[in-house]
């Protein structure tokens, strides 16, 4: 072994959350250095093509408040742009992206390698442990005998940690896309009292895009007006590579040839020891859980614009690779289609998260943090965010500033992380919209008025993007208000309007609020008649003044609703707090409120078996009115 340099950011792995962590660190001004078992991987989207999604468009649209590059990246290489649930409210409108999958991972190794401040290294972490020159520092052992010292380690590990490919009877030691695991760090953490998980995932397979038959397929294109994640992209609709997806289901031979190899499956003879996503689920294990359908809906994805490798989104399977060919070959229009990657479960080590603080820091083991699915989370959007906050608290520790965490009132990624460090997990985790009790306030659309001061405190959003931010946040305040003050008459160009879209005609004025609260009006449709209307508002302008107008009933409830939280927030525990010392709670609560550490009575609410009393019994102990 040999010592080899200091920093003061080491960040673990080089997918999407450890890229987010290693380029905040970089961008805070700390030296920093990006370990990756393989530089080629840098990036890589190992399961489906896309970036956002249900819930997950929120957590890439905060993100990109907060400085990260993860929108950035997904607008530059974006070849199909929608907005799904167009049909419910705005709280749950969330954008998605078909990615160009070899573009995206060229964007993020040039963004990483032109960063200031930051050394990408290709090279296995085989061991961490504390410097034995200084406490206060930890070393990273690589493969090679390299010795790096770091005040702060972030572990961004994916599926790479003791990852184990199993398809059918065929199992062996490896990370995702055929990059070997990472084998020997487990142990380490073990050894420093990280308490460690086993989870499962899996990935559909790869098809030849010319082998597929699209005339008996659905055809599913992008919108015609293209949205995009990121408030610094410029001309997206111009650099747009615009490519349909298409849709296939399976059937009932598809579901046949499943139950007739079930017991080849290795989720169901007991070889996968792992748990996987709820959400996600196999399409063995969907046959079987839900047997009264009779069909599954499975989606036709591009990898790229240079490739002819596409993606079966909904086919994700470990079933052994001639069933795989037989079951595809079931479905119509996937015929005669030819196989180019198997589809595969892996299995990986993880963290608790509940051994991990608001701000992935551990609890025990301070200067260490975690972030992605080695904190026991699914998705390449909950990675990111994730990697962000544990990148921008391993720069504030190295300078001495008060931790960064943000509080489920705040944002979908502080729901995320409240979820993980309060209530655990026992199967891979992701967003929803539905774990999101203030869903209304916190909106893709309003995502950079709630979190960009924040990114423009830590550097990592710069002045002339902080200026309009202003600039735009100013021009919706000033547009809410000039409407709220505005009235209109019963006009023929009025009533032309109301008849128009099926709303009831007035007799008299009304105030232009209360028309565009009207479920059959908008904003724009009432652009005839409101005179004053200033000139130049952007798209998103328009749309952020109709939802707040149009919602201003139940966002003022919701506002109401998080203050009430934030009291019980702001009510702290102190961090040196003996459970087992206090009297009138079960031995059961006082086990899990010493394992969780709460950081307020209001966090403590939130663990899952404490009870209502037991809060009580807690808030007289601490003398908390």
């Amino acid at each position: 072994m040999y010592k080899s340099e200091s920093v003061d950011v080491a960040v673990v792995g080089a997918g999407h959350a450890g890229i987010e962590a290693a380029l905040a660190s970089a961008r805070m001004g700390c030296k920093t250095v990006l370990f990756t078992i393989n530089l080629d991987a840098v990036g890589n989207m190992p399961c489906n093509p896309s970036i956002g999604g249900s819930g997950k468009g929120h957590l890439v649209c905060e993100l990109d408040a907060l400085g990260g590059e993860m929108g950035k990246a997904a607008d530059k290489v974006c070849m199909q742009s929608r907005i799904l649930n167009r049909g419910k409210g705005p709280a749950v409108h969330s954008l998605r992206m078909q990615a160009d999958r070899m573009q995206y991972r060229a964007y993020m190794k040039n963004a990483v390698e032109n960063t200031k401040n930051l050394t990408l290294r290709q090279c296995e972490i085989t061991d961490v442990r504390k410097s034995a020159d200084n406490p206060d520092m930890w070393e990273c052992v690589t493969n090679y005998g390299a010795v790096w010292t770091a005040k702060c380690i972030v572990f961004c590990t994916g599926t790479y940690l003791a990852g184990r490919v199993i398809v059918g009877d065929v199992s062996f030691e490896s990370g995702p896309d055929g990059m070997h695991a990472a084998v020997g760090l487990t142990d380490s953490l073990k050894k420093l009292g990280v308490p460690m998980m086993r989870f499962k995932t899996g990935t559909p397979v790869r098809l030849h895009a010319d082998s597929i038959d699209y005339s008996v397929l659905e055809r599913q294109d992008g919108d015609e007006i293209p949205e995009h994640f990121s408030a610094d992209t410029v001309d997206f609709e111009k650099n747009l590579y615009s490519v349909p997806c298409y849709i296939c289901y399976t059937n009932e031979k598809t579901h046949e040839i499943i139950r007739n190899n079930i017991h080849r499956s290795p989720l169901y003879s007991g070889k996968i020891h792992g748990i996987g996503p709820r959400y996600c689920p196999s399409i063995e294990d969907k046959v079987m859980r839900f047997a009264d359908k009779n069909r599954h809906q499975l989606f036709i994805e591009p990898l790229g614009k240079d490739t002819k490798e596409v993606y079966l989104q909904g086919f994700s399977s470990s079933l052994p690779e001639d069933v795989q060919i037989e079951m595809l070959h079931s479905i119509k229009g996937l015929e005669n289609a030819v196989v180019m990657r198997i589809g595969y479960a892996i299995e990986y080590d993880c963290c608790d998260p509940l051994s991990l603080k608001a701000s992935l820091e551990f609890k025990d083991n301070p200067g260490l943090f975690g972030a992605g699915q080695f904190n026991g989370t699914s998705g390449y959007e909950e990675a990111a965010v994730q990697g962000l906050v544990a990148g921008i608290n391993a720069a504030l520790k190295c300078k001495g500033k008060p931790e960064f965490t943000l509080r489920r009132d705040s944002s979908y990624i502080g729901t995320l992380i409240d979820d993980l460090v309060t209530k655990g997990t026992n199967e891979p985790y992701r967003i929803m919209t539905s774990r999101c009790e203030y869903r209304l306030l916190l909106r893709q659309d309003n995502a950079d008025r709630r979190l960009t001061p924040f990114g423009h405190e830590f550097g990592l959003i710069s002045d002339e993007r902080y200026e309009r931010f202003l600039k735009k946040k100013e021009i919706i305040e000033n547009e809410v208000k000039r409407v709220e003050k505005a009235h209109v008459g019963p006009s023929e160009k009025l009533l032309s309007i109301l008849d128009e879209h099926g709303s009831t005609r007035i007799t008299n004025g009304v105030s232009l609020v209360e028309l565009i609260r009207r479920p059959e009006l908008s904003y724009d449709a009432l652009e005839p008649v409101d005179s004053e209307r200033p000139d130049g508002l952007s798209r998103e302008e328009k749309a952020a003044v109709e939802t707040e107008i149009k919602y201003s009933g139940y966002i003022e409830r919701q506002i109401r609703e998080a203050k009430r939280f934030e009291k019980l927030e702001s009510r702290p525990i102190p961090a040196d707090t003996d459970y087992f010392a206090i009297t009138g709670i079960r031995a059961e609560t006082k086990q899990k409120l010493s394992k969780v550490k709460p950081t307020s009575i209001g966090q403590a609410s939130r663990i899952s078996g404490v009870s209502p009393a037991d809060i009580q019994v807690l808030m007289i102990y601490f003398g908390i009115q």
